[in-house]
């Protein structure tokens, strides 16, 4: 029987690179996006597409009864969709966190949640079923100017964990995959999710604040270089809890483990611009 999979956010990047290898494999795929229209190439390439807007529990809604009536179970579920916002935290307003933690958090639980009954049949169906939630090595550790991304990575990391223990009663064996540096749109619409109002304190420094858009992208792995070995272990016949790859992914991890606060603090600091950073006291 032909195994089904759902993934969240395949307009680009990661989302998208996962959807043709998993196709490639032999699964049947359901690439989903906000904007169905991002998905035509996918389409024709011979995947199913849908629209879904995490956010938006009657898209869900929708999205599932489709799998429900075209395939019946769903095998494997993979949250991906997801964005990342620049910014000193003081300069956030309430509507930038929340939307920052809605779109990476909190929709990660809505979509799992509308999922279960279709993983369940997969359980019954063959014995387990699989939930694949997208984290980030910077829920490992946090970076200045992009504490809002980072908090909601680390919260995915903590919410995956839970449901890794809750659902295995039930069968469903729960991934977390942690990128590192991976190509992917971030890169390429960065600025345009930088917060930096006129009368922000950090003003002066903006370049550091423009540089930590464009962290991730620089000398990042390709994105398909990224996918082959990570579909590889998803695949397995006992899938690791796990899963990390891309750039810095190893060494800065082991980084924030092995220095001191202090050191590892002063490391980000000069890489952001922060080191000679002399606010006025106004």
């Amino acid at each position: 029987m032909t195994r089904t999979v759902l993934i969240t956010g395949c307009s680009s990047g990661i989302g998208r690179s996962l959807a043709l290898e998993l196709h490639r494999r032999g699964l049947q795929v359901y690439a989903t996006a906000r904007r169905p229209d991002t998905l035509q190439d996918l389409a024709q390439a011979g995947l199913r597409t849908l629209a879904l807007d995490v956010n938006d529990d009657s898209s869900i809604a929708a999205a599932m009864a489709t799998v429900a009536d075209e395939a019946g179970q769903l095998d494997m579920l993979v949250n991906n969709a997801g964005f990342s916002q620049v910014g000193a935290m003081i300069d956030l307003q309430r509507e930038d966190l929340r939307r920052q933690y809605e779109t990476n958090v909190i929709s990660v639980v809505s979509v799992t949640r509308a999922a279960i009954p279709l993983l369940r049949k997969a359980v019954a169906s063959h014995g387990v079923a699989d939930l694949v939630n997208v984290g980030s090595i910077v829920g490992l550790f946090t970076t200045p100017f992009a504490g809002a991304y980072c908090s909601s990575k680390a919260c995915v990391h903590s919410v995956t964990d839970a449901l890794r223990m809750e659902l295995a009663p039930f069968g469903i064996r729960t991934v977390t995959i942690q990128p590192g540096g991976v190509r992917s749109s971030f890169g390429d619409h960065a600025e345009e999710g930088i917060r930096l109002p006129d009368d922000s304190l950090f003003k002066p420094i903006e370049v550091g604040i423009q540089a930590r858009a464009q962290a991730g992208q620089q000398g990042a792995t390709p994105t398909d270089e990224f996918v082959a070995p990570v579909v590889d272990k998803l695949l397995r016949q006992k899938p690791p809890a796990v899963i990390r790859g891309g750039k810095g992914s190893f060494n800065l991890v082991l980084l924030k483990r092995l220095l001191p606060t202090a050191l590892f603090d002063r490391a980000m600091a000069r890489r952001f611009g922060l080191a000679n950073f002399r606010p006025g006291s106004g």
